[in-house]
């Protein structure tokens, strides 16, 4: 069996359901932190993310995001570590992440987006 979760193809991911799973606050403070991060790192851990829920919860958003087509996951050893998939959303649905990213940013406060989360330490080099 294999490891790997299945991720839509660019031209399964449909707008709807993006919408849809970015309107929970957890995905949307999820996409938000993988956005923040991109300069750094195109990558994070889940437990770079334990500071917006529980393990569990976190594992159906995480699997919402995937299944969607927002994020990709890959499985390397016991740890899954996941990035955007802006080229592919930028593909289909031009400008959207981008406005959606702006949008959370100038709510961020408000939304809650960063309450505490573990984030890892960027290296500067």
């Amino acid at each position: 069996m294999s490891r790997t979760p299945h991720h839509p193809a660019r031209e399964q991911i449909e707008l709807p359901m993006v919408l849809d799973c970015l309107s929970d606050p957890i995905r949307l403070a999820i996409v938000y932190q993988l956005a923040q991060q991109e300069r750094v790192s195109s990558e994070l851990r889940c437990g770079d993310f334990n500071g917006l829920s529980g393990k569990s919860n976190l594992a159906y958003h995480f699997a919402r995001l995937r299944e969607c087509g927002v994020m990709q996951t890959r499985v390397a050893g016991t740890n899954r570590f996941m990035r955007l998939r802006r080229e592919d959303l930028d593909a289909r649905f031009p400008g959207l992440l981008d406005a959606v990213l702006s949008s959370a940013a100038r709510d961020a406060d408000r939304l809650q987006l960063l309450p505490g989360c573990e984030m890892i330490a960027a290296d500067p080099t």
